[in-house]
Formats: structure tokens, sequence, C-alpha cells
């Protein structure tokens, strides 16, 4: 599967516009290849309405993704998807996105209809999405495009984080759904792993990017592939590649295991600290160049920078990890890092 949406992800991407005065615009062309080739329902039971396959299957599919800078909203298709098939709610076709709202208001009128009220800010491919799933302590909502209004904005990556305002907006199926136990939790711990098949793809990317151009860069008459401290520098970079893609796995492991809680935040931590490193290294070797926005490593290192403080900072996982081996003493803390 890996191998036949390689090839099909990087041919949709290279015709894809990569302007840097513009933001990240939908890849139709790659979300149709993604349709055909069956991937769209990924994670999701096939008697639910996905296309069955685990989490570690998105996550191979979203390392790929990631690698090539792809502007489609599979994560969060994939992510809203599993959410409504968990909820026992009907899975709409097409893109979707997912919003935590704390302040959704639901009127319900004399004749039974339903309306729903928020206001979102920053939802992933919002203007994009073709449904939103809005989770909101105890309710969940399925709101169709038509429904509400977007102002874009965009993260640092130039993807979409919209403003969505729903003002007295009419849900799917003219209703509200409970939001099965655990389930908001549920949620954000696969956003996390969801994020970091992401930066692994990334982080893959960047280091690529650098081999070739410390192999072509020319300097007092070799390649500076050849210098020493150029070589350190890209045996560095692959080995925090190897971090944030272990991260990944590991978390997408932990997660299908069960309770995951310490084992998702320490891969956070990981994650993050590695792709800062890998960003860091990738644009020492390639110098002046590799911060201009008309080359191509922008779209790798400005994705690890925005993907790694969504869902959480580092300092917040960190002192999740740090609580719960606190909490685990001396006694339990072998018994917990074994369990991570």
């Amino acid at each position: 599967m890996i191998d036949a949406l390689t090839g099909a992800v990087a041919d949709a991407c290279a015709r894809h516009t990569t302007d840097p005065d513009t933001p990240a615009e939908l890849n139709a062309p790659l979300w149709e290849a993604l349709d055909q080739i069956g991937v769209l329902g990924l994670g999701v039971d096939e008697e639910k309405g996905g296309s069955g396959g685990g989490l570690e299957e998105l996550v191979a599919v979203l390392g790929v993704l990631g690698e090539n800078a792809a502007a489609v909203p599979f994560a969060e298709t994939g992510l809203a998807a599993w959410i409504l098939a968990e909820a026992g709610v009907q899975v709409p076709e097409g893109r979707l996105t997912v919003a935590v709202s704390d302040g959704l208001e639901v009127v319900t009128g004399t004749d039974g209809t339903v309306e729903v009220s928020a206001t979102l800010p920053r939802v992933p491919w919002g203007e994009a999405a073709e449904h939103v799933v809005v989770l909101s302590g105890t309710t969940l909502a399925v709101v169709a495009r038509d429904q509400y209004q977007v102002t874009s904005a965009q993260n640092m990556a130039g993807e979409p984080r919209d403003t969505l305002v729903l003002a007295g907006a009419r849900p799917v199926g003219g209703q509200t759904w409970p939001v099965p136990a655990g389930l908001t939790q549920a949620h954000e711990q696969r956003l996390s792993v969801l994020r970091m098949a992401q930066m692994a793809g990334a982080a893959r990317r960047a280091l690529d990017l650098s081999v070739h151009y410390a192999s072509e860069r020319q300097q007092f008459g070799r390649s500076i592939d050849r210098f020493q401290s150029v070589q350190h520098q890209l045996a560095s970079l692959a080995s925090e590649v190897l971090v944030c893609r272990t991260a990944a796995k590991s978390a997408s492991l932990a997660l299908t295991r069960g309770d995951a809680t310490f084992a998702l935040a320490a891969a956070r931590v990981a994650a993050a600290q590695a792709a800062g490193v890998v960003a860091k290294l990738a644009h020492q070797v390639h110098g002046a160049i590799g911060f201009t926005e008309e080359h191509t490593l922008r779209l790798s290192t400005t994705r690890l920078w925005a993907w790694r403080d969504e869902n959480g900072s580092v300092h917040q996982h960190a002192s999740l990890v740090g609580q719960q081996a606190l909490d685990a003493g001396p006694d339990s803390l072998w018994d917990l890092l074994v369990r991570a």
C-alpha cells in the first residue's frame, strides 16, 4: 500500500503550487488520488463505514503525506471519522475536520428543531472541510459547511487554521449526540499520534534535502559533504530523524494497547525535541539558501515547528511525564517505564 501511495503522493504534490506568498490550498488532485487508492477510510472498521486497517497503517500513510508536505486534511478526516464511528454516528462522505469547544450552545425549538452556536478558533482546514465534527463537553454535533462562516487564518507553515462561527447552525440529522465516556481524551491522544506521524515524514524530507544539497554544494573545490563538520551534522540529523520515527511508531503501538497517557506524553516530548534539532541542523547544512521562501526546505521545517506545538506544548507534556514519574514513586517507577 505504501509503495503504491508514495509515487502517487509525490507526483501530485510536485504538481501542486508551493507559492510562498499564498497560504496552502487544498490539493484536490491528491485528495482524489487518495480516494481512488482507498486510504481515506483507514483506521475505521469496515462495518462502521471505513476501509479497515488500524492506527499503524494510518501512521504509515501520514508519514508519506508529511514527507511530501501534502496539502490535504487527511489526518483531520481520519480523526473525525474515527470519532463518529466510536460514537455510533453515521460518517458523512467527503473532507472532515474536528473542533473542540467548551461553549457550544444547543437550542431546541418548540417544533423540535435543533440549532447550535459557537465560535471555534484555529480549526484545521475549516473552510475546505465539508463537515466539522464538534466536541463540546458531553455533546457531539456534526455541522455541514454551508451552516458556518469562516475567517481564514494559517499556522506558520501556511496551513489553514480557520475560525468557524456557528450562529444558529442546524446540525446534520437535526440533532446532537452524547459523547461516550473517555472519547474526548482519546481524541486528544489519537491526534498526538497523527501529528507525530506527520512530523516523522517532514523530518525525513529535511534529511533527504540536506544530504542532496551537501553532495552538490561546492566549497574550496569539493562538495561540502566531504568536510567532517558537515558529516557530523548529517549524522546527527539522521539520528534525530530516527527519534521522530520511533516516537511516532511507539506511540501508535502504545495507544493500540490501551492506556497510553505516560507513553504518549514521553513520545511527544522526544519527537518535539528531535524535530527542533532536525530543523536547526537542516538549516545549518543549507546555509542562507535554506531560509529563502523559494527553497522547498521551508515546507518541512515550518511544519515541524508548527506541528510540535499543536495539541499541547512540549512543556505541558514534559510536566505530565514528570508528574506521573513522581506519582509512581521508587517502587513503581520501573513498571511505569516498562509499560510505556
